[in-house]
């Protein structure tokens, strides 16, 4: 195990550029399954969450090469592939389950274990299977496995989702573009990353209008489709992440490939923050030189705010001259980073949904356990603003989600290293 040490009083300032987004290339990786033949994807992230998927498609009888320093990973999908997922490699990722859509689609049958991840509340996979059961699909959970059959294939259906699910979209969307006639998704997720994996499949062969609207029709096509090569669009939770980092040390950082309309609501919540904002082209531009003011949010679906930066903007209200109010209404397990933050002095009250958050003049350093990839991120931009040391135990959350966040700090001014730590307590 490892952990952050971060010598506190930091101001940031610099340049960073971001790496494709986690949230779509791990998805962009399961739809390779699709094709036969080697599909090329570029502006990979160094995360330990895309060498967890490549070993997972490995063990499905592909070949998968990823080059972390050139930002490249190529997945070579053979003509016969397997279609049962191995519960040591399903435990580690949550994103694992997203290779079911691809598998049940081009196989006919999926086996894949209840997958693992961040501790942050449930994700159910009702959505996943009352969608493929609506596409002519069987599914039931056996030994802590999800098994889906349709020997005869898959075929068109009208989808309605209860909650606008990325998950949910993203496997309806990957079956339905090989199945007989048309599938229509209703109230469908709307993030970038959908559009980012329609245009992906688009490219390959598939048939889909609407990606990035709540209505997305898939009109499925006869045979596999084909292998391409695919740039991975910018992450936006990374990009927002750098944008709070400025806010939250008083810094100036260029986001220097980050795109704004990712990031609009953020970006407005940090403007009336006091942060100055500058877009340019490509990327942004966050400077902060005052104590930030307090504001309050609500977590939403996007073009909401998304839940992946509620952890940022709870560390920079703990910062603020005011008080301020944040909602979660996505994952309940969220405010666990909270109950951390208060070790550093933060002032914050948790009350099921919402926390109240009342900012201090400054924050001192403790030692501290992310609990999820963003609550690490978060914990590590708040021990920066403390006085003192800060040390961040799990950081391989943050690993999963982030490409050399240490170095990028060092680069943008901070003193934080990461060394091995022999804390016997963490989150899973």
């Amino acid at each position: 195990m490892e952990r952050f040490r971060i010598a506190g009083e930091a101001r940031l300032e610099g340049a960073v550029e971001v790496a494709g987004a986690k949230n779509s290339v791990l998805k962009l990786m399961a739809a390779a399954l699709l094709a036969e033949g080697t599909t090329t994807l570029r502006q990979v992230p160094g995360i330990l969450d895309v060498t967890f998927m490549a070993q997972l498609l490995d063990t499905l009888g592909c070949s998968v090469t990823v080059d972390a320093e050139a930002g490249l990973a190529t997945i070579a999908v053979p003509g016969e592939i397997g279609y049962q997922c191995d519960y040591d490699l399903v435990r580690k990722l949550r994103a694992s389950i997203s290779v079911l859509g691809p598998l049940l689609g081009r196989c006919g049958r999926a086996e894949v274990a209840l997958p693992g991840g961040d501790n942050i509340g449930s994700r159910g996979l009702n959505m996943h299977v009352a969608g493929l059961e609506a596409m002519g699909a069987k599914v039931h959970i056996e030994h802590g496995f999800v098994i889906a059959e349709a020997p005869q294939g898959l075929h068109g259906a009208e989808v309605w989702l209860d909650f606008p699910s990325v998950g949910a979209t993203e496997t309806i969307m990957m079956a339905a573009v090989l199945a007989r006639g048309t599938t229509v998704i209703e109230n469908a997720a709307r993030e970038p990353e959908i559009q980012d994996i329609a245009a992906l499949l688009v490219s390959m062969g598939a048939q889909i209008d609407g990606a990035g609207s709540p209505r997305i029709e898939v009109t499925g096509v006869s045979g596999l489709l084909k292998p391409v090569d695919h740039v991975v669009i910018p992450d936006r939770i990374v990009s927002g992440s750098w944008a709070f980092a400025a806010a939250i040390t008083k810094g100036d950082i260029t986001i220097s490939n980050g795109h704004a309309e990712h990031l609009e609501l953020p970006l407005d919540k940090l403007h009336k923050a006091g942060a100055e904002i500058e877009i340019l082209n490509p990327g942004f531009r966050v400077r902060m030189d005052n104590r930030p003011k307090p504001v309050d949010v609500v977590t939403l679906p996007y073009p909401g705010f998304a839940t992946d930066l509620q952890a940022f903007v709870i560390a920079m209200n703990a910062l603020s001259d005011g008080a301020a109010m944040v909602t979660e209404n996505l994952f309940e397990g969220r405010f666990t980073f909270a109950q951390e933050l208060t070790r550093l002095g933060a002032q914050i009250q948790t009350d099921g949904h919402h926390a109240v958050v009342r900012g201090v003049p400054r924050l001192s350093g403790a030692p501290v356990v992310a609990s999820d990839i963003r609550a690490g991120a978060a914990l590590v931009l708040a021990g920066l603003a403390a006085e003192g040391e800060t040390l961040v135990s799990a950081a391989h959350h943050v690993h999963r989600g982030y490409t050399d966040f240490a170095g990028n700090l060092r680069r943008l001014g901070a003193d934080v290293t990461v060394e091995p730590d022999d804390a016997d307590v963490y989150w899973n």
